[in-house]
């Protein structure tokens, strides 16, 4: 099935703002879907993933279900999640202690299961010329606490570029890919810079960047394919002696995109599992995943994480596998095998 890009889904649904607050709605006003709605909120890199799969969910039902996919944010998200507002959350990292505190607290047990790997893209605008790849610590250099009010132009961190005015773009405090993007550049999750231009939707981050000259941004792949006119992604050296890689299917899945390829998920509530379309739901998404995650530019997981994703999920395995810290680096397959942490 063809899927339409994201900006056209996300148009055709509701705006990212109405989005957040109520949730897109994906065929709504179906005769007899009203009473079974299986409710998802959470990270705008998961949701292209959740809503193509949701779209074809919901034909395949002929409208006996309703899907609703919202946009919050990975901790927005978990917010709802926590409270019990959603049978599942999207999630561009695993979900942390504060947030497993919170579902323990409101009796909310969760079934943790990754569905893809995304790329995080650094990207600069198309006239920038002098930016032919980065290091990490050039791009801690840029991104770090120090930084702020010190690091104004690009001279500043390789005095082979320009004195041009850098101006940066990226995600909020609520998105988990700025919680990965500073722990895997950074060296520790939520540390970064303020002063730049924050926001849940990446289409925001991707205008920014595409009109100015010394803009610089980072947010998932799928977001860098849909505009890649508009943008140019900078290829990452990961340390010294290593080659300079771009972000593609092929160098996430062969492990050469280091350190910013990473896993995302979807939480499923345990206690919504007892609801048929919820189930019917999320064996319909690890099923098609492998395909619809292609069709939306994301990288399918490999065939055996998929089958242990399922086998978790059969057995109601609940709990995280992380403990509430980030990793960087770690393999699916090890993280779908480890005892569940609550």
């Amino acid at each position: 099935m063809k899927h339409m890009t994201l900006s056209s889904r996300i148009r055709r649904a509701v705006s990212p703002v109405v989005a957040v607050a109520l949730g897109v709605s994906l065929l709504a006003g179906v005769a007899g879907a009203a009473d079974k709605i299986v409710k998802i909120d959470g990270s705008s890199t998961v949701y292209p993933i959740t809503e193509a799969v949701a779209e074809d969910f919901q034909k395949a039902k002929k409208g006996a279900v309703r899907v609703t996919v919202g946009i919050s944010g990975t901790g927005g998200g978990f917010k709802k999640f926590c409270r019990g507002e959603t049978d599942i959350s999207g999630a561009s990292r695993p979900i942390l202690k504060k947030e497993m505190d919170a579902c323990k607290q409101a009796g909310i047990q969760y079934i943790e299961l990754p569905v893809a790997y995304d790329a995080l893209t650094v990207v600069v605008n198309p006239q920038n010329t002098w930016l032919k790849q980065i290091t990490v610590d050039e791009l801690k250099k840029i991104w770090e606490p120090a930084a702020q009010g010190k690091i104004k132009t690009w001279n500043q961190v390789n005095p082979a570029w320009p004195n041009t005015p850098i101006k940066l773009f990226g995600p909020g405090a609520d998105s988990g890919t700025f919680d990965y993007f500073t722990e895997a550049v950074v060296g520790k999750a939520k540390s970064s810079r303020g002063d730049y231009t924050a926001s849940e939707d990446d289409n925001v981050l991707v205008q920014g960047v595409s009109r100015d000259k010394g803009a610089l941004g980072y947010f998932g792949f799928a977001y860098y394919v849909e505009n890649s006119k508009k943008l140019k992604a900078v290829p990452i050296v990961e340390k010294a002696g290593k080659k300079p890689v771009l972000p593609s299917l092929e160098t996430v899945k062969n492990g050469t995109y280091q350190p910013l390829a990473r896993p995302v998920f979807i939480y499923v509530n345990a206690s919504s599992v007892a609801k048929p379309e919820v189930k019917e739901f999320v064996d319909f998404y690890l099923n098609q995943a492998p395909k619809l995650t292609k069709a939306v530019k994301y990288v399918p997981l490999p065939d055996k994480a998929y089958s242990l994703a399922k086998t978790n999920f059969a057995k109601k395995k609940t709990g995280t596998g992380f403990g509430g810290e980030p990793e960087v680096g770690v393999s699916v397959e090890e993280l779908l095998q480890r005892e569940g942490k609550h």
